[in-house]
């Protein structure tokens, strides 16, 4: 009969041992491996909110530092025997700007086109509140500029009533040929026109002109090619026939002996955030873009704060006031503005779980086109 002899196993003290080393290093490799998809995550939120960010400061500072090309210095009086004029208003009657209407010049006239407009506290779409940037105070801005993309010195206008102007091309064979070509005008365009009459002063050719005073109209339709409307009752009230200061004014400049009649297409862009709601849930905010008086578009997603502070000549002391926040209330001209500080706060639209991240991009713009101050000057008589 055979023997069987006994076999020692492993025994419960050394069972526990082995399998604690075993369960720690799974531990710690599932450590590193959630530290190393946590890093990947950030890297990703950042990235897609430093792009949103960056899309935005782009257009933002384009249309800042174009702010003022093609005004009258100092910008232009509005007429306001029928009301002030509106900015940031589509044809539709929406406005996205709080208290969107021109301010005053600082000597108590209203309706004063400035060609950058500070909009303290008024940053979001009716006054909407954006709990991921809370106790923060977003503004909004608004430049004007002539757009030189659509040049329509390639038209001549005349003017057979005063809601009415009638358009012809001057040489048929550059481009743009009409006014309805791509990139051409479309109802809530604003139009500036500015008549040239003999009198003092002299072109290249030697010809005697004095330059009148600009009228801003906006379009109201363009039933063809040839023909644009300026009904009144526009939406940002800006075809008003009583005055001084409008399309009847021009059109009988216009009628002159002599007279040249110079038009270009302003762009007066205003930047704000919108928090949209969709089938009664609140979205994320985004920057919005809006033109003349055409429909606001987004350009830029998850964008939870927008701020801007104004360097700006103070009109008494001849100095520079920096990060002024509101210089019009503070009786600030908008037009000796310098320099424009921009903040921008995004969030990512991607989330690790419940978690998102939240940063700022900042720059700074100078208002090339803007009054220029000698700041080391005493007073502010040194403007031009």
């Amino acid at each position: 009969m055979r023997m069987l002899k006994s076999q020692r196993g492993f025994s419960l003290l050394e069972l526990l041992v082995a399998s604690s080393i075993g369960l720690t290093v799974v531990l710690v490799m599932t450590s590193l491996f959630k530290t190393g998809m946590d890093a990947t995550m950030r890297v990703t939120q950042r990235a897609e909110t430093q792009q949103n960010m960056r899309a935005a400061i782009q257009l933002i500072t384009k249309d800042i530092s174009m702010a003022g090309a093609g005004l009258p210095s100092g910008g232009l009086q509005l007429t306001t025997s029928g009301g002030v004029s509106r900015y940031g208003c589509n044809q539709t009657g929406t406005c996205y700007i709080t208290g969107g209407t021109y301010p005053n010049n600082g000597a108590g006239t209203p309706n004063y086109m400035f060609p950058l407009i500070p909009g303290f506290s008024t940053g979001v779409q009716n006054g909407a509140v954006i709990t991921a940037a809370p106790g923060q105070i977003n503004s909004s801005i608004t430049a004007v500029y002539c757009d030189y993309n659509f040049p329509l010195t390639n038209f001549s206008f005349t003017f057979p009533n005063t809601t009415t102007s009638t358009v012809a091309v001057i040489n048929g064979g550059v481009t743009p040929n009409n006014i309805l070509a791509p990139g051409g005008l479309q109802v809530g365009d604003l139009l500036m026109f500015t008549v040239a009459t003999p009198g003092n002063g002299t072109t290249s050719n030697g010809t005697a002109l004095i330059q009148n005073a600009a009228v801003v109209a906006e379009i109201t339709g363009i039933p063809n090619n040839t023909t644009i409307n300026f009904a009144t009752g526009d939406a940002l009230n800006m075809n008003q026939t009583s005055g001084s200061n409008n399309l009847a004014a021009v059109a009988a400049a216009a009628a002159g002996a002599g007279a040249q009649t110079s038009v270009c297409r302003l762009q007066a862009v205003s930047y704000f955030l919108q928090v949209p709601a969709a089938g009664g849930t609140v979205q994320t905010p985004r920057l919005m873009r809006q033109v003349n008086g055409l429909d606001a578009i987004p350009v830029a997603d998850n964008i939870i704060n927008l701020q801007f502070t104004y360097d700006i000549i103070d009109n008494t002391s001849g100095t520079i006031v920096a990060n002024q926040q509101n210089p019009i209330a503070a009786g600030q001209s908008p037009n000796l503005i310098q320099k424009v500080n921009v903040w921008v706060m995004g969030a990512s639209s991607t989330t690790n779980g419940n978690r998102s991240q939240n940063m700022y991009l900042a720059t700074a713009v100078s208002t090339r086109n803007m009054t220029f101050c000698n700041s080391y000057a005493p007073t502010t008589t040194s403007c031009q």
